[in-house]
């Protein structure tokens, strides 16, 4: 799914002035122009966000629920921007910069297309590898920020704010199984299981906080198969190898929510991200424009 910050805005617009054509007038743009970019975001997100009525448009529950997370949106665009004009003299150079391993599927695309409209000047180095290894990458200096799953060493870093979250839940082939129950740390550890990440293994942030909940239980997670991407473990659940414990926001990016099930942990498990630069060392301003950038694009991600 896209959601354009154009399209947010139209939106805005059109509650803040209760009908397209007077919305259309204030962005300067056709009445067509807006009603389409409406509808395409309301296709987009799956859902009605307005009732047109004879007096005008009239906010949906789901429009209701978008208003402050588009609010919050174009506020950041606006930041951004300001980034931009503050960091007006960013015109050459390299920026390093790294991600957990599945990013590109969220947000980096996006992103990356961003910072090269915004700073064609500007070379890009992304590296997307486990959050432990970047946060390592981080700390030597190889990498001048990243965008890391939590928790990570903090040992010389500093460790931002949480700016994204999401949820890891139990996720199989044989929907037959599933029932709508949360799955308890005893039945994960009866359950065929594949686990992404083999080589940081517990050291990898989701990893760790299932051994923590095994260790609490007393019990022991033991994998049938174990290999390094999510994607590739989301390949051996749709053939039936076992099942898996992933990101809700991969499987549905990756267009698999009509070919797995899945049900939350009991207690829910929830992947939380943050930006992170060595200590001591403070961004540059093309990385910083870049941070900037990739939180913007964060705040549009519908999970």
């Amino acid at each position: 799914m896209v959601v354009t910050l154009q399209q947010l805005r139209y939106f805005l617009a059109a509650v803040e002035r209760g009908s397209v054509s007077a919305a259309a007038e204030a962005c300067f743009v056709s009445q067509p122009s807006l009603s389409d970019q409406l509808r395409r975001l309301e296709q987009g997100l799956g859902v009605a966000l307005f009732v047109r009525t004879n007096r005008g448009l009239v906010l949906t529950d789901a429009g209701r629920l978008l208003v402050p997370r588009a609010e919050r949106a174009v506020a950041a665009a606006r930041d951004a921007e300001e980034a931009v004009r503050e960091a007006g003299a960013i015109v050459s150079g390299t920026v390093a910069f790294g991600t957990f391993s599945t990013a590109h599927h969220h947000v980096m695309t996006a992103a990356i297309a961003a910072f090269r409209q915004r700073y064609p000047g500007v070379r890009l180095r992304v590296i997307s590898r486990n959050s432990t290894e970047t946060a390592d990458a981080v700390r030597r200096g190889d990498l001048e920020a990243a965008l890391v799953a939590l928790p990570v060493d903090g040992r010389g870093l500093v460790v931002g704010e949480r700016v994204w979250t999401t949820e890891a839940v139990y996720v199989t082939a044989d929907r037959g199984r599933l029932r709508g129950e949360p799955r308890s740390i005893q039945q994960l550890a009866a359950a065929q299981l594949v686990l992404p990440e083999v080589f940081s293994g517990d050291a990898d942030p989701t990893r760790r906080q299932l051994r923590e909940r095994a260790d609490d239980a007393g019990v022991r997670l033991a994998p049938v198969a174990e290999v390094e991407s999510p994607e590739a473990a989301l390949d051996l659940v749709l053939s039936g190898v076992g099942d898996s414990v992933v990101s809700l926001a991969l499987i549905r990016e990756l267009g698999l929510t009509d070919r797995l099930a899945w049900v939350s942990l009991e207690p829910p498990l929830h992947e939380r991200y943050a930006f992170i630069t060595r200590r001591g060392a403070p961004p540059s301003k093309a990385m910083a424009a870049l941070i900037a950038i990739v939180e913007e694009q964060l705040r549009l991600d519908p999970v």
